[in-house]
């Protein structure tokens, strides 16, 4: 392959330069704060601290979604946490996920605040908390956490393999995009077979299964995600894929999730940096029809 250098790994590995990359400011091989900086807390119980990308959009659909299913006690205040900015590093930001990766939820209507973090995590507390998006008959409520923690287990392989090696990486490696390229190809496959057969992800019925794959695997078939990476994996492609994506994408909790916390994009009229009241969304519109 004309693109390959040898590299022999060291006996131990240092971090003793910058990695290069899109993220290299904030990569780091070590947790815990780098400066101190309490949490903003709304008026409302449910406190999420979280930025628009595929894991943040999960949980602001799934409170949208409990939203207009009309639980109230969903109301949330949604704070906007900069990870290029490092703010995921702050005290307060730790406290709440040690593992300082967004999104994280904090549950004030408990009699101490519980701490929630992982996207999977929070789809899972907020379904039993409210009873909703997730089946109660026993066996559709397994294959449905079958599928969400298939998402959670297939993500790093689609962000973290394809995504970085295709779109962020300092250097382009055939073979690392080869590698990962095939592996989603794969996972799209997969979830081509069983849409299929099934309105949605695990069965007919619209579930967490769903709001956490979305995110994901809608962005690549419809080209929202990693520069021209539709065209590259040939997403459009997975027909199943492209149908189940773009009925979910045309819910109203869903474009109003997608607004919440995006702070990137050239579209200004879809960004809600924050969000603190049903209303904010009206106030976007009206902004938009002003200028």
């Amino acid at each position: 392959m004309s693109d390959r250098t040898e590299y022999t790994p060291p006996k131990v590995w240092k971090w003793d330069k910058p990695n290069g990359g899109k993220f290299a400011n904030v990569n780091r091989p070590i947790a815990g704060s780098t400066h101190d900086k309490d949490l903003q807390v709304g008026k409302h119980p449910l406190q999420l601290y979280s930025l628009a990308t595929p894991n943040g959009v999960k949980v602001t659909v799934m409170v949208e979604e409990l939203l207009a299913q009309g639980h109230s006690g969903a109301e949330y205040d949604a704070w906007l946490i900069n990870i290029g900015e490092g703010d995921q590093f702050g005290s307060g930001f730790v406290d709440a996920n040690p593992n300082s990766k967004i999104p994280a939820l904090v549950d004030h209507s408990t009699a101490t605040p519980t701490r929630v973090f992982e996207s999977g995590s929070i789809l899972l507390y907020l379904a039993e908390k409210f009873n909703a998006l997730l089946p109660t008959d026993p066996t559709a409520r397994v294959e449905c956490l079958n599928w969400l923690f298939w998402q959670m287990g297939s993500a790093p392989y689609l962000g973290g393999g394809f995504g970085h090696f295709y779109a962020y990486a300092p250097v382009k490696i055939e073979y690392c995009i080869d590698r990962f390229s095939m592996e989603v190809k794969r996972q799209l496959d997969v979830l081509d077979r069983q849409l299929a057969d099934n309105q949605f992800i695990s069965g007919e019925d619209y579930t967490i299964a769903d709001i956490a794959i979305w995110p994901w695997y809608g962005a690549v078939v419809s080209g929202t995600i990693y520069d021209d990476s539709m065209t590259f994996l040939e997403a459009d492609g997975y027909k199943n894929v492209v149908r189940w994506t773009q009925e979910i994408a045309a819910r109203e909790p869903v474009k109003r999730g997608r607004m919440v916390n995006r702070a990137f994009g050239d579209d200004l009229s879809q960004q809600l940096h924050e969000r603190h009241d049903a209303s904010d969304f009206d106030n976007k519109t009206q902004d938009k029809l002003e200028n």
